[in-house]
């Protein structure tokens, strides 16, 4: 709730009344008519998450209205708040402390999404506050004072003809519904293809639009939004929608916000904030790859933007899409249930349009080429990759970013680890690299390049005298090889071709049709002009080896993210064995089937989305003492305390059925307003349904 205005703050003198303000007993004036202000003040703290009653004075009765942002005094200090609601009388006993000012007469927060974040705060085990901060953007005052410029009503561009949803058996039907003001809720598994699936998302807008409602779509990150910006503005036109990613700046980015605030459009396409963007009239929510870990807030109280949309598509009575080329089980679960319905294409349609799957476990048969060798391709990639080069770019997929991300010992291969203990030279002085009493650090070594010295990963110091610490050799070998050495390797191998990369150093987000080959980390593969030519997916044991719950799907996910991004029919090759049931989905490009198993094995062994859980995380002590004290519903059950990296932490899951999900969230709530009124020093971190459980 912090103001970003140039409005400095006005000294207490100044925010204080004047006497003409006053009644003859020195009380302030209150309002005519619903002179009491129902506020939510800004803090964190759980046993505050209500709203609290305030007087507001006469002269304040035009500009206080719900939705606005004001100052108030609570605890003896200025804070921020939110103005929910006006009524005539309160329940509060005695005088109740006017309302200092209001910030601005814009109502940034309408009745619907404070509906949303009092549900989604319920939902997560969280506080309103928390919720709204996520929700409303930090206000601006020179973007606010704008004045609006005038738009010229634009003419709609004709509707795409043959429509991409015509090559679904229910696409038709689901356009149809969002036209009429229905409220349909799917599950899509968009097929593959250098048409992509930003195209039939801008058609779903689209139709709702001309029923007169809005829409808000929710992708993973800013590569994506460029790709959806693109085909709204072919599909709607200009002027139609906005896009809303952090890159914008804070200017900006209110600019565009005000503008769905104030109705000027109504249609948006953004990050994981977009999910509550202020569009009126609400008559479909989408997201896109709702598998992809972008979609979880990092910040209290962590929700995820598929439960947000769901939450906010069954209050306000509109549709939902939940997207992808992959299917989580979460998707899976809401089919199952019958909330949604299932858009498929036909297995002919889909065969059609598919990559040819090869996969090569980890003993193929290396290349008899020497720089293929030195590339580690089996015979089978390195045919697809110089194959495919003759007709255009190829991807190659590297699970690892970073050169060589993990190191061992040549002789032993025994893991190669910090040995250089930090010590103090002096009472006060920082951390040194002289000699000591055994390891502090013991993290794992990694290079930056080839002509680099080993450094750790966790310490970041340069350790270029290493041995083994148990065969004193001091020799190096790469256990796994990151994206900018197997891009150097592949040079080496396609010494003619050029080579591109796309990772967290710099995303691409698209390549021209000409010849090159093309290395980027999951999540990062630019999209190929008139598609890739073929494709190899390196290291597969890195993803499906992870000590991870969703690792399998997490695998098919990727897999299948960059498999789409091939021409239909081109040569896809996974080193990975053929066998795995990750392998077979991507072989026969079934991921429902592969998302319908993963489901009832999560059933089985009790997991979510099957059951609701919680993770509790902090000092031993703390989490042990909140779990004695939270009235737990009866089904509960309890796994740990369990230690976990840091010091001291520990962490506890919680799991219930899915009925009594509400309850949990509640009585953690209740458990964590009792620690923060007792002013409990140590810090216990709630986090509901989490996307991380091993």
């Amino acid at each position: 709730m912090t103001d970003s205005s140039d409005d400095a703050l006005l000294p207490l003198e100044a925010v204080r009344p004047p006497a003409s303000e006053k009644d003859t007993k020195g009380a302030v004036l209150p309002a005519p008519e619903k002179p009491v202000a129902k506020v939510v003040v800004d803090s964190p703290l759980p046993h505050l998450d209500r709203p609290f009653d305030y007087l507001v004075p006469d002269r304040l009765h035009e500009t206080a209205e719900p939705g606005v942002r004001v100052r108030v005094r609570f605890a003896g200090k200025l804070v921020d708040g939110f103005l929910l609601d006006r009524v005539q009388e309160s329940d509060h006993e005695g005088r109740l402390t006017p309302l200092e000012r209001v910030v601005s007469p814009e109502r940034v927060l309408t009745p619907e999404i404070a509906g949303l974040a009092r549900a989604v705060a319920d939902r997560y085990a969280g506080t309103l506050t928390d919720v709204l901060r996520l929700a409303v953007p930090p206000r601006h005052a020179r973007a606010e004072a704008e004045t609006p410029k005038p738009v010229p009503p634009q003419e709609r561009p004709p509707a795409p003809s043959p429509s991409a949803w015509d090559a679904y058996p229910a696409g038709p039907s689901f356009l149809a519904a969002l036209r009429d003001g229905r409220a349909p809720r799917a599950v899509w598994q968009a097929l593959p293809g250098a048409k992509g699936w930003a195209g039939p998302v801008a058609e779903a807008v689209r139709a709702t639009l001309d029923g007169g409602r809005g829409a808000v779509v929710v992708v993973p990150d800013g590569k994506d939004v460029a790709l959806a910006d693109t085909a709204f503005l072919r599909v709607l036109g200009p002027g139609a929608h906005v896009a809303l990613t952090a890159d914008l700046g804070p200017a900006e980015r209110y600019r565009r916000w005000l503008r769905l605030l104030r109705g000027e459009v109504k249609a948006v396409v953004g990050t994981r904030a977009a999910m509550f963007a202020p569009v009126a009239d609400l008559g479909l929510v989408a997201i896109w790859d709702d598998g992809d870990d972008l979609h979880a807030e990092r910040l209290a109280p962590y929700p995820h933007a598929r439960e947000v949309l769901g939450l906010r598509a069954h209050r306000a009575g509109a549709g939902m899409l939940i997207g992808g080329y992959a299917r989580t089980a979460e998707a899976t679960q809401l089919v199952a249930s019958g909330w949604a319905r299932p858009i498929t294409a036909a297995r002919t349609t889909i065969r059609s349009l598919a990559p040819r799957v090869r996969p090569a476990g980890e003993d193929a048969e290396l290349a008899k080429d020497q720089a293929a060798r030195q590339a580690r391709l089996p015979s089978i990639a390195w045919r697809a990759l110089r194959h495919g080069l003759d007709d255009g770019p190829v991807l190659v997929q590297v699970p690892r970013r970073g050169y060589l991300p993990a190191l061992a010992c040549r002789h032993c291969r025994a893991p190669a680890r910090c040995v250089l203990p930090p010590t103090k030279s002096a009472p006060g002085d920082t951390l040194t690299m002289e000699a000591a009493e055994g390891p502090l650090c013991h993290g794992p070594l990694a290079l930056r390049s080839g002509h680099a010295a080993p450094y750790c990963r966790w310490c970041g110091r340069v350790d270029a005298s290493w041995r083994c610490p148990s065969c004193g050799s001091p020799r190096l070998r790469a256990v796994v090889t990151g994206a900018r050495r197997t891009a150097e390797e592949l040079g080496r191998a396609f010494p003619s071709v050029p080579v591109r990369t796309s990772g967290r150093d710099g995303v691409l987000a698209s390549v021209p049709a000409a010849r090159a080959l093309v290395v980027a980390t999951p999540g990062a593969e630019p999209v190929a002009e008139d598609g890739y030519a073929a494709a190899v997916l390196l290291d597969g044991w890195a993803l499906l080896g992870r000590a991870d719950l969703r690792a399998g799907e997490e695998t098919v996910r990727r897999w299948m993210n960059a498999a789409a991004l091939l021409r239909p029919g081109a040569e896809l090759v996974v080193l990975a064995d053929a066998a795995l049931p990750a392998v077979q989905a991507l072989l026969r490009w079934d991921p429902i089937t592969f998302a319908e198993r993963e489901l009832a094995d999560r059933a089985e062994l009790g997991f979510p989305p099957a059951v609701r859980m919680a993770t509790l995380t902090g000092p031993a002590g703390a989490v042990r003492q909140m779990l004695d004290e939270a009235r737990l519903p009866a089904d509960a059950q309890v796994l740990g305390p369990v230690p976990v990296a840091g010091d001291g932490q520990e962490r506890a899951m919680i799991r219930v059925p899915r009925p009594e999900g509400a309850a949990l969230s509640a009585a953690l709530k209740a458990a964590g307003g009792v620690r923060a009124a007792r002013k409990t020093p140590d810090v216990v971190r709630v986090c509901v349904d989490p996307l991380d459980l091993i």
